[in-house]
């Protein structure tokens, strides 16, 4: 996919300067691999922390290049604490880490959208990015038989681990209502106005071109549907250094963009009653849990300031016009 504006850049080919078209297409690729191949070592390991503890060199670190000194988990999960606890954490209850499959939650989350949507029973619910199938699985008994919750992952490791997921899930439930699809967030594999409320966990920061991301979530909304995202954004803009470290882009950070642009974005895209809501305890806490991510981050940043002063975690809510 190409976006012709100027825009700033996660990865190496392009940043300080203004991007042709050319160069978009070849460096948003370029994103996306850095990311495929950091999940898919997650996907394989189960977690961010057991990724990180399986790298054997430097060169073959899960983000792009780090050693297990440096490993660290932002969205991607903290190698401090446990997956459970982390959930636990940011707002789900005991009695949805006990539904969900064993290995679903990979400590993959900075939020709970489930808890935002409001789910009811019978609608069709759309995660994007849904890697081990976490909040599908979390969603599944609240939109109930009738409903129907569809995942899409990029990383076809994740894709498959979610599938091998399902069966565990339905034995719990009784229910056999989530399936997972490959395929990019950017160019979602669902039919128009299709699906009632779209969700996410930390993962629309991680595609380059985020006002399509937005634009196919309006796509997909019927009418009068609406959005449940989790995510981290900005309050200011981060230093280069971190900007530039494809640890912190797979860890959900470096391809944060500003509240306000995220607010723009969503306008542009025709979304209404668009609620943005802050909740930097994410974020002091993984400064508080010494995740080695965010420790790395505080030595990039100028004396006196903190991770909490850039970085928030932000529950987005929307509606599609009716």
């Amino acid at each position: 996919m190409t976006n012709s504006q100027t825009q700033p850049c996660c990865g190496p080919e392009c940043c300080g300067g203004t991007k042709t078209a050319t160069v978009d297409a070849a460096s948003d690729d370029a994103v996306r691999q850095h990311v495929r191949e950091g999940y898919s070592k997650i996907a394989q390991s189960g977690s961010w922390s057991a990724a990180q503890s399986a790298v054997a060199e430097p060169a073959s670190g899960c983000c792009g290049g780090t050693s297990k000194s440096s490993a660290g988990g932002g969205c991607c999960g903290p190698a401090t604490v446990s997956p459970e606890q982390l959930a636990s954490a940011i707002g789900y209850s005991a009695g949805e880490l006990a539904a969900t499959p064993e290995g679903a939650n990979m400590g993959l989350s900075c939020g709970n959208p489930t808890a935002i949507a409001s789910l009811k029973p019978g609608e069709v619910v759309l995660d994007l990015g849904a890697g081990g199938g976490f909040d599908c699985f979390v969603a599944g008994p609240k939109v109930g038989a009738t409903g129907k919750v569809i995942g899409v992952d990029m990383t076809p490791d994740m894709v498959t681990k979610a599938r091998r997921n399902t069966a565990s899930y339905t034995k719990q439930t009784g229910l056999n209502n989530v399936e997972f699809r490959l395929g990019e967030i950017e160019n979602l594999p669902v039919a128009d106005a299709s699906v009632d409320v779209v969700i996410s966990n930390c993962v629309l920061n991680l595609s380059p071109d985020k006002p399509q991301v937005w634009r196919e979530i309006a796509r997909v909304i019927k009418p009068g549907g609406r959005v449940a995202v989790s995510d981290l954004a900005l309050l200011r803009p981060l230093p280069e250094a971190v900007r530039q470290d494809v640890e912190a882009l797979v860890g959900c950070i470096a391809g944060a963009v500003l509240v306000d642009e995220t607010r723009r974005q969503m306008v542009a895209a025709s979304l209404a009653d668009i609620v943005l809501t802050p909740k930097p305890q994410y974020i002091e806490a993984m400064t508080n849990w010494e995740d080695p991510l965010y420790r790395k981050i505080v030595e990039s940043l100028p004396s006196g300031t903190k991770p909490s002063d850039y970085i928030t975690s932000l529950d987005i809510s929307a509606r599609k016009p009716g």
